[in-house]
């Protein structure tokens, strides 16, 4: 049975090797994220004196945890963005070329 392009571009070790690199940044990255998440929720319902404590007028812990949410977002997807730009879309625009080339690996 012969393989089809699809698959013969996934079993190869550039395929491979750019899942491979994505998958290291993607999963700390999320599991990270995840973690912090989980720490603000748990804060919020099991200690509201902390996050209620006044940090600057009417603004709390809490508020500000929560807000850094946000920020935590954003920061991780221009982190992404710069770090695909320079180690993951060149080896992917190379290995689109080499495909849609007909230059199959």
């Amino acid at each position: 049975m012969t393989q089809t392009d699809y698959q013969r571009v996934q079993d190869s070790p550039e395929f491979q090797d750019l899942r491979r690199r994505f998958r290291r940044f993607v999963f700390p990255m999320t599991a990270f994220f995840l973690l912090w998440y989980v720490v603000y929720v748990l804060l919020a319902d099991y200690a509201q004196d902390f996050m209620s404590t006044p940090v600057w007028g009417t603004i709390n812990v809490g508020l500000v945890l929560g807000l850094s949410q946000f920020v935590t977002t954003f920061a991780i997807t221009m982190t992404y963005a710069s770090w695909a730009n320079k180690r993951q879309d060149p080896i992917a625009n190379e290995l689109r070329q080499r495909i849609e080339g007909q230059d199959l690996v």
